[in-house]
C-alpha cells in the first residue's frame, strides 16, 4: 500500500568519474510503501544512482534527502543512516566463516547494540519466513546461489531500514534460482516494504514495480506506471531498450 509520505527524495544528484559523468541531473522521490524499478541498458548509471542513496559513492551535485532531512555526505554519519537505508547486492557479501546465524545477527547485535535474545527472535521469523530456518547453523560455502542471497535479505531486514535498494540481486544466480529470490521480493512488496530496485528480470519488474524508470546515458529517459512503460512506452529509446528483450521465430 502506497503512503502519500515521501519517504526518499534525490534532487538534481550528478556523479562524475573524473571527467565521465556517469549520472546527470537524476532526481526521483519515493513514496512509503512503493516500488520503484530502475532499468535500462549496462552502464547506463543504474547502480551507481544505488550506491549513492546509501553512501557507498561520493556525487558531486545534488542532495538527497531521508524523512524530509537533508543526508549529511560525511563518511562518518552514514553507518547509522544505512541503517535506515538497507542495501542487498549480487555478490551476497556473507563472511564465510561465519554461520547463517552469525551472519545474520551480527548486525543487529553489533551495530545496533539489541540483545541477543531480541535479534535471534527477529532472525527466526525471518528465516522461517523465506524458508531457511533450518539452514541456521550451515556456513555460506554449503549453499545455493539462492539460498545464500536469501541469506543477504534476511541480514539487511534484520536490521529493520526503512527503504531497502537492490542491486541486481539476481544477476549471478542459475536461472532456477532466480525465482525463489525474486518471490521472496515480491512478499516484501505485498507487505508494504518500500524499495528501489535495480533489475534485468522484466517480467518481474512489471510484476512488482509501482513506477519504472529508464535510465539510459546518466539521465532519466522515461518515467512511468509500470503498465504504461511496458505496454505503451513513451519514447522511441525505452521502445528499443524493450525490443531487446522480445524474440519472433
Amino acid at each position: 500500500m502506497v503512503d502519500e509520505k515521501i519517504l526518499l527524495e534525490v534532487k538534481h544528484l550528478q556523479k562524475k568519474y573524473g571527467g565521465n559523468e556517469v549520472l546527470k541531473d537524476v532526481s526521483l522521490s519515493i513514496h512509503q510503501g512503493e516500488v520503484i524499478v530502475l532499468v535500462g541498458p549496462s552502464g547506463c548509471g543504474k547502480s551507481t544512482f544505488l550506491r549513492c542513496m546509501n553512501g557507498l559513492e561520493q556525487y558531486q551535485g545534488g542532495e538527497i534527502l531521508l524523512d524530509g532531512v537533508p543526508v549529511p555526505r560525511e563518511e562518518k554519519d552514514w553507518p547509522v543512516i544505512r541503517q535506515k537505508i538497507g542495501m542487498v547486492f549480487q555478490s551476497y557479501d556473507l563472511f564465510p566463516h561465519m554461520t547463517v546465524l552469525e551472519n545474520v545477527l551480527l548486525g543487529p547485535m553489533n551495530v545496533q547494540n539489541r540483545s541477543r535474545e531480541d535479534a535471534l527472535k527477529e532472525a527466526q521469523a525471518l528465516l522461517e519466513r523465506v524458508g531457511l530456518w533450518e539452514r541456521r547453523d550451515a556456513y555460506p560455502a554449503e549453499l545455493s546461489g539462492g539460498q545464500k542471497q536469501r541469506i543477504a535479505i534476511v541480514r539487511a531486514l534484520c536490521m529493520n531500514p526503512e527503504i531497502m535498494l537492490f542491486d541486481e540481486v539476481t544477476a549471478s544466480l542459475d536461472p532456477e534460482m532466480v525465482r525463489e529470490v525474486l518471490d521472496v521480493m515480491l512478499e516484501l512488496a505485498k507487505q508494504g516494504m518500500t524499495m528501489i530496485i535495480v533489475t534485468h528480470e522484466m517480467s518481474f519488474a512489471k510484476a512488482v514495480a509501482d513506477r519504472v524508470l529508464f535510465l539510459d546515458e546518466g539521465i532519466v529517459v522515461e518515467e512511468n506506471s509500470a503498465e504504461e512503460f511496458f505496454d505503451n512506452p513513451q519514447t522511441e529509446r525505452a521502445q528499443r531498450f524493450l525490443d531487446t528483450f522480445n524474440f519472433e521465430k
